[in-house]
């Protein structure tokens, strides 16, 4: 058996930002996540939840991939999606039930950010 490395959680994501300024900006007044610090003006670092989120410029000046999906957890789906409705973000798939689970239901929808990266607010909704 292999030893353990340790690992306890994900410490920090990153999602590429061909333009970091302007996805400051939504992460911050759209998503409401609480900045941390920016560096050098080309990293912008947020708290969610204890793991931080790293907007970073592309490497070697490469069109900027998409990232993974990043499935934020909110208590009311539908009032959040409205909200980011309400402050212009991109929809991509409304809310919607994806599995009924034992002890709750879960519903996910989907937006993009500033950069085209596809996001998501997920809900645990207990019966």
């Amino acid at each position: 058996m292999k030893a353990s490395l340790g690992i306890s959680k994900v410490g920090q994501i990153a999602l590429p930002a061909a333009d970091v300024a302007r996805a400051e900006a939504f992460y911050k007044d759209v998503l409401g996540l609480r900045h941390l610090f920016t560096a050098d003006g080309k990293l912008a670092f947020f708290d969610c939840g204890g793991t931080r989120l790293m907007l970073a410029p592309p490497e070697n000046a490469q069109e900027p991939r998409r990232g993974s999906i990043l499935y934020f957890l909110v208590a009311d789906i539908a009032a959040a999606f409205g909200q980011l409705e309400a402050q212009g973000a991109k929809i991509v798939h409304a809310p919607h039930l994806v599995a009924r689970m034992p002890d709750h239901d879960l519903w996910m929808g989907f937006f993009e950010d500033s950069e085209g990266n596809t996001l998501s607010l997920m809900a645990e909704v207990r019966s």
